[in-house]
């Protein structure tokens, strides 16, 4: 076994509504190291309840993720098969090697729930970072791969998107074949940020990568100040970084990096 990694214990949400035989809802998991309980459920009720059901499911929803803070896993699993009612079930519980518990619940949640896809309401466009480069930075006219599920607590906006990250360099923090939201562009200073950055001299995947960004100015004979240095930072110290030619424009910065979806 991965170091690191535990067996944890997950159930399925189910809302069982009148004319359903059964509706995933969400995902609940336990981590038994910590007796931390993790929740995620759908937010689309509007689209798969009437009026009345959807005003009690997101109350439900409110009301566990208070629970789940507040109380333990135990008690709160003992409270939840004392009161769910015939229409809100747990589904038998099964387990799964999660080494990282919120990535694990998020992988759960979006292999067993199918919630229904509200465009930058709940759900983000997913791009290759070839199709976002051109998106974002040509104004080319492009179609979404798919849509992912942002978190609830993310403000949605046009400007963001989901890509997939290749590589070990920036590990721990984005780990390789993470799920990884960037926004596009990058406001005011980029000193310290990372970011999504096109190499225009490569090919293939190695011609995108994130970095950290580090600059440093002087100021020229005409008073105005210029970069002396740019520099891209790996995370992982078994990674390379580099130098950039202030005066060459061979790299863009296409996005800013927000976090890991997955």
């Amino acid at each position: 076994m991965i170091i690191g990694t535990q067996v944890a214990g997950w159930w399925l949400v189910e809302a069982h509504l009148p004319g359903s035989g059964g509706e995933p809802i969400g995902v609940l998991l336990h981590e038994p190291d910590t007796d931390a309980l993790h929740l995620r459920l759908r937010r689309d009720w509007d689209e798969i309840a009437g009026e009345e059901d959807a005003e009690v499911l997101r109350a439900l929803a409110d009301d566990l993720e208070r629970k789940t803070r507040e109380m333990g896993a135990s008690a709160l699993l003992r409270l939840l098969e004392d009161t769910l009612s015939n229409a809100i079930r747990l589904s038998g519980r099964r387990e799964v090697l999660a080494a990282n518990p919120e990535r694990a619940l998020t992988r759960l949640y979006r292999e067993h729930v199918p919630a229904t896809v509200l465009p930058f309401r709940t759900h983000l466009p997913r791009y290759t970072l070839r199709v976002a480069a051109g998106k974002f930075l040509d104004n080319d006219e492009v179609g979404e791969e798919g849509w992912e599920e942002a978190p609830s607590d993310l403000h949605l906006t046009q400007d963001l998107f989901v890509a997939e990250i290749v590589g070990h360099s920036m590990e721990p923090l984005i780990p390789d074949g993470s799920l990884a939201i960037f926004r596009a562009g990058v406001t005011g200073s980029r000193q310290g940020r990372l970011v999504l950055v096109e190499d225009l001299g490569a090919g293939g995947t190695n011609r995108y990568t994130v970095k950290r960004y580090r600059s440093e100015k002087v100021a020229g004979s005409d008073g105005e100040w210029r970069h002396a240095r740019i520099r891209l930072e790996s995370l992982n110290p078994e990674s390379p970084s580099w130098d950039l030619d202030p005066d060459e424009e061979k790299y863009r910065i296409i996005a800013e990096f927000e976090r890991v979806l997955e």
